[in-house]
């Protein structure tokens, strides 16, 4: 029963993005998302009240694709290879599957919501498999062990959620998967185990992997003001507009002056 019911929810969460990808979210009914699914109204409303629901789904299509290659990855191949590996698949299928507007939307929402925030649930597949990756690299030495487990998953998450944000709000203008493939590397660099015939001392693993986390929560906290700035910026138009009404060619306000 319980891989009935994972099944026919999933198959409307995959029929639903197909479908937000492929003629936007706005021109989607639910209708259209039953026959997609090839499920009933019935199912479709036993596990969603409606289409907005489905906005805080996208986490699955991701736990999904991790467990993809869960079965098709090799156990023994270098925990830092698989790292990189698996970010540049999801991202890859992000940009494959998912509309950019409705991932800004999704991310945007965690950021004010005051109910459960999808993509940071420890129990999801990808924290759990990070995790058991994490793990199994730092005792094969493939990944130092200067941070816990815990701690090298959250930079990790961190580190994509950033790309995930910086993409977004730059309108989608060059490659996801293209810029992370540059900048994981980076991020995460400090991470990688050293060969058995370097030395390296403590302090100064522990000292450029906490430059390599404070890197990433710079980044995140730049783009969180940036966000803020534009959203701001956004508002205090609509305001000024509903005030002195929209500008012509011949009357430019103030404020578009300095919005930006």
């Amino acid at each position: 029963m319980a891989k009935n019911t994972r099944n026919t929810r999933g198959r409307i969460i995959s029929a639903a993005w197909e479908l937000f990808y492929d003629q936007g979210y706005e021109d989607t009914t639910v209708e259209e998302i039953i026959e997609r699914s090839q499920t009933s109204k019935g199912s479709f409303y036993h596990y969603f009240d409606g289409k907005d629901a489905l906005l805080s789904s996208l986490s699955y299509l991701f736990d999904e694709e991790y467990a993809r290659l869960q079965q098709e990855l090799d156990p023994d191949m270098d925990a830092w290879d698989k790292l990189l590996l698996l970010n540049r698949s999801l991202f890859s299928m992000i940009e494959r599957r998912v509309s950019l507007d409705l991932l800004a939307r999704l991310l945007s929402s965690q950021l004010i919501t005051k109910g459960d925030k999808h993509l940071l649930d420890r129990d999801r597949l990808y924290f759990r498999y990070l995790r058991q990756i994490v793990r199994e690299g730092q005792e094969r030495g493939q990944l130092r062990d200067a941070l816990t487990v815990n701690e090298i998953v959250k930079l990790y998450a961190l580190a994509e959620r950033a790309l995930m944000y910086d993409w977004c709000l730059c309108g989608g203008e060059y490659s996801l998967t293209a810029y992370a493939e540059k900048m994981m590397p980076m991020f995460l660099g400090e991470l990688k185990g050293q060969p058995p015939a370097e030395k390296i001392s403590i302090p100064k693993i522990v000292k450029n992997t906490v430059q390599s986390k404070k890197l990433v929560i710079t980044m995140l906290f730049r783009l969180f003001f940036l966000f803020s700035f534009r959203m701001h910026s956004v508002l205090q138009s609509n305001f000024v507009c509903a005030i002195l009404g929209p500008s012509t060619p011949g009357r430019t306000h103030i404020w578009q002056a300095s919005a930006f």
